[in-house]
Formats: structure tokens, C-alpha cells, sequence
């Protein structure tokens, strides 16, 4: 049975919104009639998916920004809900990622993806905090498998997605007051994305991936755009500060995810 969702007259923000598993949300808010604004930081890459993602319910807006610059978030987060009204859904999903050694890991390196996937996130909640629908507005960030589960060659994503979810919870309590919701939702070993390409290089790394993951497939960005659009939706409407996993039961299976990376 394929789920349906109606977000007619709804506003949806995604940040990272203009590639890979990102561009897969957001498209799937735009089909489902949502006006949709995007961001990240390569203008020929917004430009290129608000072309994809203006829709009969209007066109898209994009804003070409860095997520670790506060003030550039805020301004275009700002501008959106100036224009395109109270922000229903926002989806936090800019991230960085590189697999290398910890022995062999820079200082530098490690804090570019701490301030990319972290301090990047928190800007982007902050700066989308006031503009949200109150009340009825829905906060999503991305996270990652790495955030409860320890995998070579990622000790910087884990140490920074594994902070990312307690920012979603720590916002969660702080803001369902108000009328707000913030979860997060962990995509699994998504086929076709650089992540995947990154981590699993070649059919045979694929293949060992797909057979650590207990519905013995790879994910597709459909499946994580599923899981945004109900924790978006009514349907989710009492499910706050929990981290979804949108990953085929890959996580819970720790320790083959070990043995197929290592």
C-alpha cells in the first residue's frame, strides 16, 4: 500500500534541499503540493532544483548560504516566511562527511564536520524558530546511522550526528510548548548517493552493505522522504523529540555493520 500525504497550502523549508537524499524530501513535499523553498551553499545547485521544484502551488524559492554562517541562515529563513507565510515543515539535512582514519584526521578536518553537521544544524533551528506555525509546525534533522552506532573511519561524523540528536531533543522539550514538534530522522544505506559511493565504493562493497541491512535491501531517498512526510504531518502530530530510523533495521545490527566496513 503506497502512503499518501496532502500538503496543500503548506510552507516547507530543506536545508541541503538541492542534491541527493535532500532533493529526494523535497521533491517529495513539492508533489504532495507544498510550496517549497531549499537552500545550500552552490548557487547553481539551487537554482537547478527550484526549477525542479516549483509546482502549480507556486514557485519554489531558493537561497544559496553556508549553514556554519548564523546570520546568512536567519536572513534566509527570514525572507522565506516574509513571502511565502508561516513556515509548516522545516527539514534540516546539510551535512559533510569524508571517511578517514582518526590517527590520520586533522584538527581542522575533524571540526569542519563538526561545524557543518552540529553548530550547522543549531544555526538552521534558530534561525528557523521563529518563523515556524505556531501551533502545528514540525522541525526535522537529519541525522545518520553514526550518531548511536561506532564505524571506522568516522569518528568525526559520529561525534557530530551523535550531538545533532540531542540538539533535536533538547529543542524538542524546550519547544513543544509552543506548539512545536523537532525529530530527527535517520536515513539508512541509501542507494545511488554520494554518501553511499563515499563509504561503499564498488558493487562488492554495495552488495556486503545490502546484506548487513535486515530487509536485505539498500534504502532509497523515497524511503527517507516517507518518513519526513509523516513526521510532518498530522499523523505524527503527538510523536516529539524522537529519532527515526528510516535505515530497513541497519542500525540495530551494530555489530555486522562493523564487519562489513571494517
Amino acid at each position: 500500500m503506497k502512503a499518501e500525504f496532502d500538503y496543500t497550502g503548506c510552507t516547507v523549508f530543506v536545508v541541503g534541499g538541492t542534491s541527493g537524499i535532500n532533493l529526494g524530501i523535497a521533491e517529495a513535499f513539492a508533489a504532495a503540493g507544498a510550496r517549497m523553498g531549499v537552500a545550500s551553499r552552490r548557487q547553481e545547485k539551487v537554482d537547478a532544483a527550484v526549477a525542479k521544484l516549483s509546482t502549480p502551488a507556486g514557485a519554489a524559492k531558493g537561497y544559496a548560504f553556508d549553514v556554519r554562517d548564523a546570520e546568512a541562515a536567519s536572513a534566509a529563513l527570514a525572507d522565506f516566511a516574509e513571502t511565502a507565510g508561516p513556515i509548516d515543515v522545516l527539514i534540516s539535512g546539510a551535512a559533510g562527511n569524508f571517511p578517514v582514519l582518526a590517527k590520520d584526521l586533522s584538527p581542522n578536518g575533524f571540526k569542519s564536520v563538526v561545524d557543518i553537521d552540529l553548530l550547522g544544524t543549531f544555526h538552521v533551528m534558530r534561525a528557523a524558530y521563529p518563523h515556524m506555525r505556531r501551533p502545528g509546525g514540525s522541525l526535522s534533522n537529519i541525522s545518520a546511522p553514526q550518531s548511536t552506532v561506532a564505524m571506522p573511519l568516522q569518528v568525526h561524523v559520529c561525534a557530530a550526528k551523535a550531538g545533532v540528536d540531542m540538539v533535536t531533543k533538547c529543542l524538542a522539550l524546550e519547544w513543544a510548548r509552543e506548539g512545536l514538534r523537532v525529530n530527527g530522522v535517520v536515513p539508512g544505506p541509501i542507494d545511488g548517493t554520494e554518501g553511499m559511493d563515499r563509504l561503499a565504493p564498488g558493487e562488492k562493497a554495495r552488495a556486503m552493505i545490502a546484506k548487513s541491512v535486515p530487509q536485505k535491501r539498500l534504502g532509497t531517498p523515497e524511503d527517507v522522504a516517507l518518513a519526513c512526510l509523516f513526521l510532518g504531518s498530522s499523523a505524527a502530530g503527538y510523536v516529539n523529540g524522537q529519532i527515526l530510523g528510516a535505515d530497513g533495521g541497519w542500525a540495530i545490527a551494530g555489530a555486522s555493520i562493523g564487519a562489513a566496513l571494517g
